[in-house]
């Protein structure tokens, strides 16, 4: 038995263990052959990215925050134009039929955690689908204290009829990347997903939130 190669995948599997703690790979072998191809086509960071206002000190985590939020007005607007003539009344209304598609039927606090909304305003949006006709409330084959949502046969038609369009505009806002920029993309998107997700369905108080987060997560970084 080769021991300097099992020494060396038992250290893999505890830099695996340790380096997905926010369960970006799943926690089997291919989750491991996943991290280790990952590992492999890495390329180094570059060292002369420009960014408008480093040279007086802005932060690298500054830029990102900025164009996160711009990425999020670029698609809203791209969606809103996909949706002008429908009737549709939000971006978001779409969003939860697409979820109930996708996922099928779920509670109401399921649905609005899911598109990480606030539950007053998650429920607006589905009282307005149920008033459409697109979705429809019924008793938890599970529980028959608990209600559930899931899309109407009117809801799966008025997605159809947009879905070209939403095609369209998802194709824009990916905009010119390669094929490989795309998935790089969703790999560290999702990691930031994976570390946010949590803290939001905590629901911790605004008031507390900042400081809340910062604590347990970087105080051991200052």
């Amino acid at each position: 038995m080769n021991y300097n190669l099992a020494k060396d995948v038992i250290q893999l599997l505890e830099r695996f263990d340790s380096e997905n703690n926010n369960s970006q790979y799943t926690p089997d072998i291919e989750g491991f052959k996943n991290w280790i191809h990952h590992q492999q086509s890495k390329k180094p960071a570059p060292k002369n990215i420009i960014w408008e206002g480093k040279e007086k000190g802005r932060s690298p985590e500054s830029v990102i925050s900025t164009l996160l939020v711009h990425m999020s007005r670029y698609a809203k607007t791209y969606s809103k134009s996909a949706l002008a003539g429908s009737d549709f009344s939000t971006q978001e209304e779409f969003i939860y039929l697409i979820n109930l598609r996708a996922f099928g039927e779920m509670t109401k606090t399921e649905l609005i955690k899911k598109n990480i909304q606030d539950k007053p305003v998650g429920i607006l949006i589905i009282n307005r689908l149920i008033k459409n006709g697109w979705v429809k409330q019924t008793d938890s084959k599970k529980d028959k204290r608990t209600k559930v949502i899931s899309i109407t046969e009117k809801g799966i038609d008025a997605l159809e009829k947009q879905m070209d369009n939403i095609r369209m505009a998802t194709r824009i806002v990916c905009g010119n990347l390669t094929e490989d920029e795309k998935y790089d993309l969703i790999e560290l998107l999702s990691k930031l997903d994976h570390f946010h997700n949590p803290i939001f369905g905590r629901n911790i108080d605004s008031l507390k939130l900042l400081e809340t987060v910062f604590e347990e997560n970087f105080s051991n970084n200052n």
